[in-house]
């Protein structure tokens, strides 16, 4: 992780990509989302949605993968360019998360994160807080969620940010 004085106002990382299948959508919904248009296709035919679709936790979650996995890769790059990596601290919480359009078997979900915010907090002087938008966008372009998310970050030299 980049650390907190790093972090820009705009800066727009493509996180990953990922192609819900029948077989995942109806995984993830026998565990966690056990509704009829998640778990049928006859049933979600029948639905509002037309066909079988994937959970929004689901797609939220495949969201939390790939971000975890891009900080990973792009951690594990610093370190072999000898550079100091930033600690990513908890969250506390989202906001404004959208659910704007169904995701069927078979598409393929585009996610990526903004960053639309940077506060130091006072309160802790060694970390910063960031928010970011994160979005999916399916492969024709459309918006298919959104939120908001709050992360606390390290700061590199906190002692000079301490008053």
């Amino acid at each position: 992780m980049k650390f907190f004085e790093d972090i820009g106002v705009g800066e727009i990382s493509d996180i990953g990509r990922h192609t819900f299948t029948a077989e995942d959508i109806k995984a993830f919904a026998t565990r966690f989302d056990p509704q009829p248009f998640h778990l049928d296709e006859a049933l979600a035919a029948r639905s509002q949605f037309g066909r079988l679709c994937a959970s929004g936790w689901h797609t939220a979650c495949v969201w939390m993968r790939l971000l975890i996995d891009f900080h990973r890769r792009e951690d594990e790059g610093r370190r072999a360019r000898g550079e100091a990596v930033a600690q990513l601290g908890p969250s506390p919480g989202f906001r404004d998360l959208k659910w704007l359009k169904p995701v069927y078997v078979g598409d393929t979900i585009s996610y990526a994160t903004e960053v639309v915010e940077t506060r130091p907090l006072s309160s802790r002087p060694d970390w910063g807080m960031i928010s970011v938008r994160n979005t999916g966008v399916n492969q024709h372009g459309e918006p298919v969620m959104s939120f908001i998310s709050s992360v606390l970050v390290e700061c590199r030299e906190p002692e000079a940010r301490r008053p």
